[in-house]
């Protein structure tokens, strides 16, 4: 692909405006946090290593893989489902990876 493909899908994306709006995250000590390539419409995806287990993690800021109103993180599995929590709720987003890595 040339460059100026990768800048148009950038800028469709708003790759730049969404960097801004991403919040920080705490994690808890002792989790390993493995930053993915975000393929798939995510805007962002890591996994979370810890006790033996590893949760999945993504942003979708355009719900191009799901629906919520707004962006929001998934968190897989939690429950032998999903969870979901919007963007800001970066508390929620810790729960449920807790939820998912120590089950």
């Amino acid at each position: 692909m040339a460059n100026i493909d990768r800048y148009k899908i950038e800028a469709e994306e708003k790759w730049r405006e969404w960097s801004g709006k991403v919040p920080a995250i705490k994690f808890d000590a002792g989790w390993c946090v493995k930053v993915i390539p975000p393929f798939a419409g995510a805007m962002a995806r890591f996994l979370v290593e810890a006790n033996g287990k590893s949760a999945s993690v993504y942003l979708d800021c355009h719900n191009a893989l799901g629906y919520m109103n707004g962006a929001y993180w998934e968190v897989y599995p939690v429950d032998e489902d999903a969870g979901r929590c919007l963007i800001d709720e970066t508390d929620e987003l810790l729960a449920l990876i807790r939820r998912s890595i120590d089950t």
